[in-house]
């Protein structure tokens, strides 16, 4: 193994580790390849914008870095360890996806109180139930289900509800889905403030103008194809 591999994979000399370190990864799906031969690495603090014409991996990347998606070839690393899917990673980690699922007998407000009941205790840094919702423009509708709001407003919550509770990784899976310019920007500032305190992050995103606001990292998937 080389050297750079090896930092790679354990860590600097400092005895720094990167917050994900994915190393040749490859996913395929028959005769498709999805993903080829990828590497990344992530450190604390840093916001990582994927970006990519739609079906060059990026989804797949996501969900091989949650511990949903094996891996036919490669290593990943997430917080110093194989992904997988345990209440124990899921402490520590946030994901949104385009599947979200709500509880129809909660409303609004009762599911970002629950989110913060599951993951008790919550420090100062997660902003109370109230707060998220005026930050995310739901203060009107707090007293519904989620599922008679409009699909932008379903988005919001969902991005609200990764910041009720503490995490350590956010990966979200374009996040800008079903948003107006004006909350896109204003989500880049709150990406970039969860960055700034110490989180870090992952986005699959087609909207250069968020990653930006992000302070993001670019980093363009380009897929592979058939085998």
């Amino acid at each position: 193994m080389t050297r750079a591999a090896r930092e790679i994979r354990f860590g600097t000399g400092d005895g720094r580790r990167p917050v994900i370190a994915a190393e040749g990864v490859r996913v395929t799906a028959g005769a498709f390849t999805v993903l080829d031969r990828f590497d990344l690495t992530v450190d604390q603090g840093e916001v990582v914008a994927l970006t990519g014409v739609n079906g060059a991996g990026k989804s797949t990347l996501l969900r091989c870095l949650a511990g949903l998606q094996p891996v036919t070839e490669g290593e990943i690393l997430v917080l110093g360890a194989p992904p997988r899917d345990d209440e124990t990673f899921w402490r520590d980690v946030g994901l949104t996806t385009d599947e979200q699922a709500w509880y129809p007998w909660l409303t609004v407000r009762e599911h970002l109180e629950l989110v913060r009941r599951i993951h008790a205790p919550v420090g100062d840094s997660c902003p109370e139930p109230e707060a998220l919702l005026e930050t995310f423009g739901l203060s009107d509708r707090a007293d519904v289900t989620p599922m008679t709001l409009s699909t932008g407003q379903r988005q919001r919550l969902s991005l609200a509800a990764m910041l009720a509770r503490p995490s350590r990784l956010l990966l979200l899976d374009e996040p800008e889905q079903g948003l107006d310019q004006t909350f896109r920007d204003s989500l880049g500032t709150l990406l970039a403030t969860y960055a700034g305190d110490g989180g870090t992050l992952v986005m699959a995103t087609h909207d250069a103008r968020l990653a930006e606001s992000a302070g993001a990292r670019m980093v363009t998937l380009h897929g592979a194809g058939r085998t």
